[in-house]
C-alpha cells in the first residue's frame, strides 16, 4: 500500500518550508512515490492538452507550471540523497529509476499536443499583455522543447527517447563506478611516519577513517574528486605522495568491474547520436546553442586565448620549483608539484599555507566568516534549527530571515566526507521557491572535509575555506532568487552563468572586515597577523600558471569529447591516447601539470550537468573578476552594494536574460582585463 498514510513522501508537506520529513523516509518509500508522482504529472499535462479551448497563457503555460509539483518534491528529496548519502539501497533505486525518469521527462518534453499549444501561444506573443517574466516563460518553454526534439516525427522521437534512457543508465553507472573505485583506492598507510607533514587533525582524520574500515592502528587517506589531493602539499615522504597521486589518477581505469572507459565511450557515442538527431553537428554544439556563449567556437576561443600564457607561466613556475628541488636531488614530477610549490611560496613570501589552519576553525569560518559576510552585505540573519532534521545525522539545518525579519528559507550544511558521498563540493535545491506554488527555498551545501576524531576541532585549509564561501554563493543565489514560476527558481540559469554568483562570494574571504572577524587562532583567539595577510595578497597570482593550466586542460578534454561528430564518436577510441592528443592540440600536454580531471573520473561531464560545459567556470569568472572591481570601486562591503547585487542579479534567478541582468547591475558588458590580471595572464 502506497498512500499518504504509509508513505511520508506522498503526504502533504507538514514541516517548516516544506522540508522533506527525512526522519520518516525509508529507501522503500522512494519508488512508489515516484510512480505516483509520474502518474499525477502525466494526468495534469493530459488535462492541458485535452482542452477544447484555444491555447492561452493561463490555460497552457501557467497550468504547465502548476503541474508536476509532487514529482518535483519527490525528485528533489531523492536526488539530494543519491549524491550525498548514496548507500547501496539508494544506488539500486537510482539505477532502476534512471530510465523511468528519462522516459517520463521525454514524454512531457516531446508531447506533440503540448508543444502545439505552446507554439500557438508563442506565435501570438506580441499580441499578449504579459509581464517580462511571463513573456520570457513562453520563450523559454518554446525554445527548450524545440531543442529537446518536440518538433521531430514519431520515429525520431522514439529513437530520441531510447537514447535518453540509455544515457540516464550510463551516467548513473559512471558515478556508481567512480564512487566504488574511489573508496577501493583510498590509500592505506601503516605508519604515522609515512604521513609526516600532516597536521595533528589531518592525522587524526586518517586514523579515524582507518578505524571506520576496521583497520585499527593504521591510516587511510580517502581520495578527493579532483586529481591533486590537498595532502600532496604537505607530505614530506615522496613515496607517499607518489602513491596518493597514482591512486587518484588511476580511478575507474584499472580494468576492473569499476572501469569507466567503456561507459564514457558509450556516453560520448550516444550524446553525439542524439545531437545529430536534433540537427546539430556535435553534442557541444547542441548544448552551447542554449548558453550565453552561443557556440563551441566562442568557448574554445576563450580557452585557447588563455591556454598559451597559462602554459608559459606553468613552465616558468616549474623551472622555479626545479631549482629548489635540485637541492634535494629530485627531478620534479607531478606528485612533487604541490610540495615544492609550498617550499617556493615560503621562500618568496615567507608563507606556509599549511600553518594557517589553526586560524581556520570550521565553525568560526562558517558563522563569523561565511554567515557574517552575508549578514553584513544583505542584512540577513541565520540561526540554527536544532528541531529540524536533514537526510543524514551530520546535516545541520539553519533558518534564514531577511533584514525586516521576514522568513526567507532554509540552508542545510553537510560538511564532512563519507564513503556514501560523491566527491567534490556542490549546492542543490531541496525545495524551489515559487510564488505561483507558494513555496520558499530550501538549499543544501555539500563539502568533503575530512572529519577528525571526536573532540578534535575541524581545521580547514585555505582552499577549503574558499570552497565554503564558494558554495555558499550558490546557496545565496538559490535563497535570493524570487520568481513567480518554478521553471526559473533559484540557480535555474544558463550553465555558463551559474558559477558567477558563487565565484563573486569568494571575494569576502580576505576582505578586511570579514577576515578579522573569523580568522582567529584556535588556541589564543588572536587574529591572523596583518603581515601574513599582506603576504597572502602578494602571493595571489602565485602558481596561477599551474592552476589555470590544469583547469583549462580539463575544459579542453570536455570540449574534445563532446565536439566529436557521430561518426567520429563511433570509432574505437583509446581514452588515454585521445586525452593526450587533445592536450597536445591546445599546448597543455605537460606531464608535470596533469589535468584537473581525467576522463574516467570526470564526474562533472560524464555523470553531472556540465557536459560540454566545464568551460563555464572561466567563462563566468570574466563576470566575477569584473564584479569584484565594481565592489572595490563602489565602497566594498555595504548594504547598498549588497542590495543592488541581490535584486539586480541574484534575485532574477532564471527569469530573464542573465547578461541583460549583468548589464543592468554593472552598467555595461563585462571586461576580461580583470580576469587576465587576476590570473597573471597579461604579459
Amino acid at each position: 500500500m502506497t498512500d499518504a498514510v504509509t508513505n511520508p513522501l506522498l503526504a502533504p508537506p507538514a514541516l517548516p518550508y516544506d522540508l522533506p520529513p527525512y526522519g520518516r523516509i525509508r529507501p522503500e518509500h522512494y519508488l512508489p512515490a515516484f510512480h505516483e508522482a509520474f502518474a499525477a504529472h502525466r494526468a495534469e499535462v493530459d488535462a492541458i492538452t485535452a482542452q477544447a479551448d484555444e491555447p492561452t497563457f493561463e490555460n497552457t503555460l501557467v497550468a504547465l507550471e502548476r503541474s508536476g509539483a509532487l514529482l518535483d518534491r519527490v525528485a528533489r528529496a531523492f536526488y539530494t540523497v543519491t549524491s550525498a548519502d548514496g548507500i547501496a539501497e539508494i544506488q539500486a533505486i537510482e539505477e532502476e529509476l534512471a530510465p523511468l525518469m528519462a522516459a517520463h521527462s521525454d514524454a512531457i518534453q516531446l508531447d506533440a499536443a503540448l508543444f502545439a499549444r505552446i507554439a500557438e501561444v508563442h506565435a501570438r506573443l506580441d499580441q499578449l499583455d504579459l509581464d517580462a517574466e511571463s513573456r520570457y516563460l513562453v520563450e523559454r518553454h518554446h525554445r527548450e522543447m524545440s531543442l529537446a526534439g518536440a518538433g521531430l516525427d514519431d520515429t525520431q522521437k522514439a529513437r530520441l527517447t531510447d537514447l535518453n534512457q540509455r544515457l540516464s543508465v550510463l551516467t548513473t553507472t559512471f558515478e556508481k563506478n567512480l564512487l566504488a573505485d574511489s573508496n577501493d583506492l583510498a590509500v592505506v598507510f601503516d605508519r604515522a611516519a609515512d604521513l609526516d607533514g600532516l597536521s595533528a587533525g589531518e592525522l587524526s582524520a586518517a586514523a579515524q577513517a582507518a578505524t571506520s574500515r576496521g583497520l585499527d592502528g593504521r591510516y587511510v587517506v580517502t581520495l578527493t574528486l579532483y586529481t591533486g589531493h590537498p595532502y600532496l602539499a604537505s607530505l614530506t615522504n615522496r613515496e607517499s605522495r607518489r602513491r596518493l597521486l597514482e591512486a587518484s589518477r588511476s580511478r575507474a581505469a584499472r580494468g576492473n568491474a569499476h572501469d569507466n572507459r567503456d561507459v564514457l565511450r558509450e556516453i560520448v557515442r550516444v550524446r553525439a547520436e542524439r545531437a545529430a538527431l536534433l540537427g546539430y553537428p556535435s553534442h557541444a554544439a547542441a548544448v552551447l546553442a542554449d548558453q550565453t556563449a552561443g557556440s563551441p567556437d566562442a568557448a574554445r576561443d576563450l580557452l585557447r586565448r588563455l591556454a598559451v600564457p597559462a602554459a608559459v607561466n606553468a613552465r616558468s613556475e616549474q623551472d622555479a620549483l626545479q631549482k629548489t628541488a635540485d637541492a634535494d636531488g629530485i627531478r620534479i614530477e607531478a606528485h612533487d608539484w604541490a610540495f615544492y610549490t609550498e617550499k617556493v611560496r615560503a621562500e618568496r613570501y615567507d608563507l606556509d599555507r599549511a600553518a594557517l589552519r589553526p586560524w581556520f576553525e570550521a565553525e568560526r569560518v562558517l558563522r563569523d566568516g561565511v554567515f557574517f559576510a552575508a549578514e553584513q552585505l544583505y542584512g540577513v540573519t541565520i540561526a540554527e534549527r536544532h528541531d529540524l532534521q536533514g537526510y543524514h545525522p551530520e546535516v545541520r539545518v539553519f533558518e534564514v530571515h531577511n533584514a525586516d525579519g521576514g522568513e526567507l528559507g532554509l540552508f542545510l550544511l553537510d560538511l564532512y566526507t563519507r564513503d556514501s558521498k560523491r566527491g567534490g563540493a556542490w549546492m542543490n535545491s531541496i525545495v524551489a521557491q515559487s510564488t505561483l506554488r507558494g513555496t520558499a527555498p530550501v538549499v543544501v551545501n555539500n563539502l568533503n572535509v575530512n572529519k577528525p576524531a571526536p573532540g578534535t576541532p575541524t581545521l580547514l585549509t585555505l582552499d577549503e575555506v574558499t570552497t565554503l564561501f564558494h558554495e555558499f554563493g550558490h546557496a545565496l543565489h538559490g535563497l535570493f532568487a524570487t520568481v513567480t514560476y518554478p521553471h526559473f527558481a533559484g540557480t535555474a540559469v544558463y550553465r555558463d552563468f551559474v558559477e558567477f554568483p558563487s565565484q563573486v562570494n569568494e571575494m569576502w574571504i580576505l576582505w578586511p572586515e570579514i577576515l578579522t572577524n573569523y580568522a582567529r587562532h584556535i588556541d589564543t583567539g588572536e587574529a591572523l597577523p596583518s603581515d601574513v595577510v599582506e603576504r597572502l595578497h602578494a602571493s595571489e597570482a602565485f602558481n596561477q600558471g599551474f592552476a589555470t593550466s590544469e583547469y583549462l586542460a580539463a575544459s579542453w578534454i570536455d570540449q574534445a569529447w563532446h565536439g566529436l561528430a557521430v561518426d567520429e564518436a563511433s570509432a574505437d577510441i583509446d581514452v588515454a591516447s585521445f586525452e593526450a592528443a587533445a592536450l597536445a592540440d591546445i599546448g597543455l600536454d605537460n606531464p608535470v601539470v596533469p589535468t584537473r580531471y581525467a576522463s574516467t573520473y570526470f564526474a562533472h561531464v560524464f555523470s553531472g550537468g556540465y557536459s560540454a560545459g566545464y568551460y563555464s567556470y572561466i567563462w563566468s569568472e570574466v563576470l566575477d573578476a569584473d564584479t569584484v572591481e565594481w565592489f572595490r570601486e563602489n565602497g566594498g562591503l555595504t548594504r547598498a552594494n549588497g542590495e543592488r547585487f541581490r535584486h539586480r542579479l541574484l534575485g532574477v534567478g532564471g527569469a530573464g536574460d542573465p547578461l541583460a541582468a549583468y548589464r543592468d547591475f554593472r552598467g555595461r558588458d563585462a571586461d576580461i582585463q580583470p580576469l587576465l590580471e587576476r590570473r597573471g595572464l597579461t604579459d
